[in-house]
């Protein structure tokens, strides 16, 4: 029986645009679309770099495209190397900063520039505006990137020091085998898991490098992204950081974000722009999506989404781009609060805002059931411990059929924080409105029989029906595990409103499976381990060093 494999071929060329083969230093000649304004003369450019295919529906280029030209900007998107039309080798990250140095070289050289170039875009043509800053190219004026990070450690942290999202090779195997899109499902029950996507590869009839590669390495790196330095060491150009709360690569983007503000004679060239949406730009307040507002499949849904998802953009291009206006008319962070509405302030987290602390306590509840133990104002007066067994062969099932549509899904976690190896506390219904805007960060006590552990948290808004949805996550691998010393798991950020009647919940466990690469029980490798071991697990509550986790609100909470 043929293995089911469905492929993506390059969609029809847009006959709004005029497709150019544009030249690199080695040779390589790289698919590129220009989309001019009307009447043009001399324009600035916004540039996009892809490897989704540029004519197709999936990132709707031709869709974006009137809304620059009839700001009275040029268009220009195009296939990364490697990708679709464009030749050359399909491998990401390693011809990026040189690719990008070599478009914005063509773009001011042509009759409808200006010589002035800003870059728009998601995920990984996020990563080719930081590969173009890293180039140094004096053209580059701005960037807008949306969802990403400058080291996409989604694809580059594998086993090492790092707990691994099982996603990014079935990212690679599915995005850069080869210049096409494929979809097939990974075998996630075979053993060694390093061969879960040999069938599917097979039958695509190639190898992936890229995933070939990173199983070569132990610990981060594998891709040499930035060979003439990171970009934020050449930063120079104002960035709009544009975030999703509900985005899988959230931690990744405001690691980026705080960094970056967090330098001298950088910080005022950070803005940022966070909405209650995921990767794929799914809104919170369009929960349960209706396939009438799924814009991923319907026309009208997506004109309704698309001004939206390039307003900012447009409005930050004209500031840094054309120079209308100045920089104090862009908002230096305007952030959505969850079930409520736009805010704006001239820092993140908002200046009215802070820490509350809430302690992991009733340990002995912790495992009963969704509910579990509690989560206090106050800390237990004594250290109590609750203890999970983390079992390789029966792992804790991931809740989220798609990472990057999280809210498309919008899943219930309650029946898994049911099992017995996901620990869990909760707060009382709130009397008032509670709203997060900042970090979140957990100090747990933690231990186990194996000499290192996968502690996953999850923070949870809690309906009054029961239905328990993840707000944030954070995960870390701990060697050697001292519960008399409390380890920090970062949660991120968001910007919500828990609403009155709702709880407020975090669940422990030490697997996501199949989101994240399990942990073996030993230290084996485990992209490598035929067979895992089960390892006692354990939190410590109450006493001089309490369990918690540190929130950040606004005042009034």
């Amino acid at each position: 029986m043929p293995f089911p494999i469905e492929v993506l071929h390059p969609a029809a060329l847009d006959p709004s645009a005029e497709q150019v083969m544009v030249p690199m230093r080695d040779g390589v000649r790289l698919a590129t679309d220009v989309y001019l304004p009307d009447g043009h003369g001399r324009a600035p450019a916004v540039l996009v770099r892809l490897p989704y295919d540029k004519c197709g529906r999936y990132t709707f280029m031709p869709q974006c495209a009137p809304f620059y030209t009839e700001r009275g900007y040029a268009f220009v998107v195009q296939d990364v190397r490697g990708k679709f039309r464009s030749e050359g080798e399909t491998m990401p990250f390693t011809h990026e900063v040189e690719d990008g140095y070599d478009t914005l070289d063509w773009i001011v050289a042509q009759p409808w520039s200006d010589g002035v170039v800003g870059m728009f875009g998601d995920s990984y043509y996020g990563y080719t505006q930081w590969a173009a800053v890293a180039s140094g190219h004096p053209a580059l004026k701005a960037i807008v990137p949306r969802v990403t990070s400058a080291d996409l450690r989604v694809l580059t942290e594998w086993w090492g020091d790092s707990i691994v999202p099982l996603y990014g090779a079935d990212y690679l195997t599915h995005y850069w085998t080869d210049p096409l899109i494929y979809a097939f499902e990974a075998e996630y029950a075979r053993r060694p898991l390093a061969e879960a996507f040999d069938e599917g590869l097979a039958a695509i009839g190639a190898r992936c490098a890229a995933f070939d590669r990173m199983l070569r390495v132990d610990g981060p790196g594998g891709f040499a992204s930035y060979p003439s330095g990171h970009p934020f060491d050449r930063l120079k150009v104002p960035v709009l950081h544009s975030v999703g709360w509900f985005d899988n690569i959230l931690p990744y983007s405001m690691v980026d974000y705080m960094e970056l503000r967090s330098r001298p004679g950088l910080a005022d060239l950070q803005y940022l722009n966070a909405d209650s949406t995921d990767h794929e730009n799914y809104h919170l307040r369009e929960v349960p999506v209706a396939p009438e507002d799924d814009h991923d499949t319907n026309e009208a849904a997506l004109v309704r989404m698309l001004p939206v998802y390039l307003g900012p953009s447009l409005e930050f291009f004209d500031v840094f781009l054309k120079g209308k206006g100045d920089a104090g008319s862009i908002p230096a962070a305007a952030w959505f609060l969850g079930n409520d509405e736009w805010r704006r302030s001239q820092t993140w987290p908002p200046p009215q805002a802070r820490e509350l602390r809430l302690y992991l306590g009733g340990a002995a509840r912790a495992v009963s059931g969704p509910e579990g133990g509690a989560l206090l104002a106050a800390p237990d007066a004594a250290r109590e411990p609750v203890h999970w067994v983390h079992d390789p062969e029966d792992l804790v099932p991931s809740t989220p059929e798609n990472p990057f549509a999280f809210v498309l899904s919008w899943p219930d976690e309650a029946a898994v924080q049911c099992r017995d190896d996901v620990v869990t506390f909760t707060s009382e219904p709130l009397d008032h409105p509670l709203d997060l805007a900042g970090p979140v960060m957990a100090h747990l006590a933690v231990g186990s029989s194996c000499s290192s552990m996968h502690v996953m948290v999850k923070l949870c808004d809690v309906y009054p029906d029961g239905s328990a949805r993840m707000l944030l996550r954070g995960e870390r691998l701990v060697r050697e595990p001292d519960p008399s010393v409390a380890v920090e798991i970062s949660l991120s950020h968001t910007g919500h409103r828990l609403l009155p009647g709702h709880c407020l919940r975090l669940a422990v466990a030490s697997s996501d499976f199949p989101l994240y690469l399990p942990h073996p029980g030993s230290d084996e490798n485990p992209w490598y381990a035929m067979k895992g071991e089960r390892s006692r697990q354990t939190i410590v509550t109450g006493g001089v060093s309490p369990s918690h986790v540190v929130l950040t609100v606004l005042d009034g909470a």
